[in-house]
């Protein structure tokens, strides 16, 4: 039989991977994990330091996982919920809705996080008409933000170079500014943050007219870009804007629900009302494929006539076993109060991160929970300075990422922005873990800089 690397190189298309990278490399192949850790094909062991893709809360291995999808699928392995139900479905929606905050307690399940923000669109959509404003229709989200790569979500995500192959894209996606303080225009250079990031939603709003607008797409935490988290005063200010002008407040937390800030939800570590939530990733941990989106009473409220129907499903969505799965991964979360966990160790692990600044190719330390990043500069005593397109290119794919995982840490070296490194551990990990962490990046960004020298 051929070698696994060479069929993967042949026949497997790798997601968001230069195909090329592999032509004469050998594709690497993990093939078991256990608590914080994976292994490879020769025995190598990483520290996920990336929880998969921000997915693996309760981390690798969980038995209990496994066997709740075993007894599922013994029992009822697929039925849709097209105007039927099952008991794992409606139990995980009860339970949900229990966790999310105010009054969200309407839960639509969907295969994916994609999908979770393509129905978000859709639903706000239809539900202005419903209400017989059909001219709100535009949706906002943050210039740098990441939300999908359906037509429809990647039409929100606000990266230029992932979204222009597939250009034109569903019109009526508007960007506004992200929560940047680091190289902020507005307040970089001031003793503290003005709100400009959050004003420019109104300002966007006028622009396009309140009456185009149905809703504003947006993560407690922003990903890409590198772990941009709020100032002071931002949620409150967007909620308020939001409310003045009439238009949807989405909280997309497709990674920023169940545990990653110590929080269920990230809506509720930063403390506003969203109208809706999109969730996916960890609320099975990874071990099954989920997402959805929560919304509140009032806006379910239209479509629970005789005859008005959310004209939206997929074959795959409250998949029984996958929500079996998530039963179960809830059930581990109160058992081991992983929230707790993060809560308890966030500090030691930014801390710990945060003494890497005294390399001089890191400028900034920024994130919260167990979701931090690592920006890097050129030049920390210039601001102002950014990586050229290849000397970042060099720094990240031909040396950084290659060094990192050869001394057993998987994380992501990310530049879509400017270049970061990004840390989601899964959220059982501890101090070991963070240790190992601060370590093998110290090693690893120190050689990167003299490497640049």
């Amino acid at each position: 039989m051929a070698d696994l690397s060479d069929l993967a190189r042949r026949h497997l298309w790798m997601h968001f991977t230069r195909l090329g990278s592999f032509a004469d490399a050998e594709v690497p192949i993990i093939t078991r994990g256990e608590g914080c850790y994976v292994y490879d094909r020769h025995g190598n062991r990483y520290l996920d330091g990336l929880s998969g893709l921000f997915t693996v809360q309760a981390g690798h291995g969980r038995a209990e996982l496994a066997e709740a999808a075993a007894r599922q699928s013994e029992q009822l392995g697929y039925f849709p919920v097209w105007s039927f139900a099952h008991e794992p479905a409606i139990t995980l929606a009860a339970r949900l809705a229990h966790l999310a905050p105010g009054d969200l307690n309407r839960v639509f399940l969907t295969p994916t996080g994609g999908d979770a923000v393509e129905s978000a669109i859709k639903f706000s959509r239809q539900y202005w008409k419903l209400m017989g404003r059909p001219t709100k229709h535009k949706v906002m989200s943050r210039y740098l933000s990441y939300h999908g790569t359906s037509m429809g979500a990647l039409s929100l995500t606000g990266v230029p170079a992932i979204k222009q192959p597939f250009e034109p894209l569903v019109p009526g996606a508007v960007k506004v500014q992200t929560p940047y303080r680091y190289r902020c225009n507005d307040c970089m250079h001031l003793d503290g943050c003005t709100l400009r990031c959050a004003d420019d939603l109104a300002l966007r709003i006028e622009m396009e007219g309140p009456d185009t607008v149905a809703a504003v797409f947006m993560e407690p935490v922003q990903n890409t870009g590198g772990a941009f988290t709020p100032p002071d005063g931002y949620w409150a200010r967007v909620r308020e804007i939001c409310d003045e002008y009439d238009v949807l407040l989405v909280s997309d937390e497709v990674i920023a629900a169940f545990g990653r800030f110590g929080e269920m939800f990230g809506s509720i570590r930063y403390g506003y009302q969203p109208d809706l939530i999109t969730f996916a990733k960890g609320v099975t941990s990874g071990y099954a494929p989920l997402g959805g989106m929560i919304v509140s009473d009032r806006l379910a409220e239209p479509f629970l006539t005789e005859t008005d129907v959310f004209l939206q499903g997929q074959t795959f969505g409250a998949h029984p076993v996958s929500c079996a799965v998530a039963n179960a991964n809830l059930d581990l979360f109160e058992r081991e109060d992983l929230c707790g966990n993060v809560r308890r160790n966030e500090a030691s692990f930014k801390r710990l991160i945060e003494d890497l600044l005294d390399i001089p190719l890191v400028g900034d330390v920024r994130g919260d929970g167990y979701f931090l990043a690592l920006e890097l500069v050129p030049d920390k005593d210039k601001p102002d300075d950014h990586f050229t397109r290849d000397a970042g290119e060099d720094l990240l794919r031909n040396f950084l990422s290659l060094r990192l995982l050869e001394a057993g840490l998987v994380c992501r070296t990310d530049d879509r922005g400017d270049p970061v490194v990004q840390l989601s551990p899964p959220l059982v990990a501890g101090e070991t873990e963070f240790d190992f962490i601060e370590t093998t990046l110290r090693t690893c960004l120190t050689e990167a800089w003299k490497r640049m020298r």
